[in-house]
């Protein structure tokens, strides 16, 4: 999965927004259901992931509290 930025993530539409930060929150759930189980993560991917969604919600708030 390709990381966002901040323009690209502006110029998606509502279904792709929603589609990432589905994508998003299914990676980060199977990253901690792998370190409950002691298998093998990478704990850099984690805290990637935890700040694109992060990054992703919070431009999405911004930008419907503008419109609105």
């Amino acid at each position: 999965m390709k990381l966002l930025t901040s323009s690209e993530i502006k110029k998606l539409n509502d279904k792709e927004i929603e589609d990432e930060i589905f994508n998003i929150k299914k990676t980060l759930f199977d990253f901690r259901m792998k370190r409950a189980t002691k298998q093998l993560i990478k704990p850099h991917l984690f805290k990637l992931y935890k700040r694109q969604l992060a990054k992703i919600l919070t431009i999405t708030s911004n930008s419907n509290y503008i419109n609105n």
